[in-house]
């Protein structure tokens, strides 16, 4: 059950929160809401990149019993920043930047895990899809043991173009897939680098895949041949620190 402290409902008060820019997740609109609002609704959320989903109102009836008007924003717990402001600010700034790509991660405790360890490491930023992605929720945060509080999260309505301006920025952009022949100890880390992570059940999408300067594998020895994200994220964070320590630069 969604804690009545994370969402807003009814036309006026969404409407309303969208016109303040508060920081929602996502819009669940009724099939059954009327086309003048919801395309109003739509609109107002398609310039503040905030994903809307049409929804049978059951879904919306079990967030809240209240008058809801068909409509429901899911709050999120963190602001949302861009890939576009946050990196600029980093080489102002002098850092090395190591950033981390999710895509289509959906499961918050993985998402929570990936980022505690970024925290810890020193990673810069976390990169997400508007779409097919975890939601940033107060269950989020409290699975990143409060990582999410201080790591900035990049939610980005085109990824594969969030990644293009990357590379076009000077990172390495890197990806992980069990597919891959390169040891994932062989690249150098040790200039700006984004490791791009994929769901564990079907990996990181070809669009993207195809826009990684490379790809590589961790070597696995058991039978099961399935490192959990979060697992595979950490070996692959704590190599690019490993380098850099050895290279005499500072992580952070």
């Amino acid at each position: 059950m969604i804690d009545k402290n994370q969402y807003i409902y009814g036309t006026h008060a969404v409407v309303e929160a969208l016109q303040a820019a508060k920081d929602i997740d996502k819009i669940l609109l009724s099939k059954t809401m009327s086309d003048d609002t919801a395309s109003m609704v739509i609109e107002l959320a398609r310039q503040l990149r905030i994903p809307v989903q049409r929804v049978p109102v059951a879904k919306i009836d079990r967030i809240t019993r209240r008058n809801h008007q068909g409509i429901v924003a899911l709050l999120s717990a963190v602001t949302y920043y861009r890939v576009e402001d946050i990196v600029p600010q980093l080489f102002d700034n002098g850092d090395n930047p190591l950033l981390v790509v999710l895509d289509g991660v959906t499961d918050v405790r993985n998402f929570g895990a990936v980022a505690r360890t970024c925290e810890c490491a020193g990673v810069n930023a976390i990169v997400i899809p508007d779409r097919e992605s975890v939601s940033v929720n107060a269950d989020a945060v409290k699975t990143s043991a409060g990582a999410l509080n201080h790591l900035p999260v990049c939610r980005e309505h085109n990824l594969a173009g969030a990644v293009r301006y990357l590379r076009d920025s000077g990172f390495m952009v890197v990806g992980s897939s069990d597919k891959a022949t390169v040891p994932y100890t062989t690249p150098s880390y040790t200039g700006p680098v984004a490791i791009v992570l994929g769901a564990e059940d079907v990996g990181i999408s070809p669009d993207i895949m195809r826009l990684c300067d490379t790809q590589v594998m961790i070597p696995e020895f058991g039978h099961i041949n399935s490192l959990n994200v979060s697992v595979a994220g950490g070996i692959m964070i704590y190599e690019v620190v490993r380098q850099r320590l050895n290279d005499n630069q500072s992580v952070v």
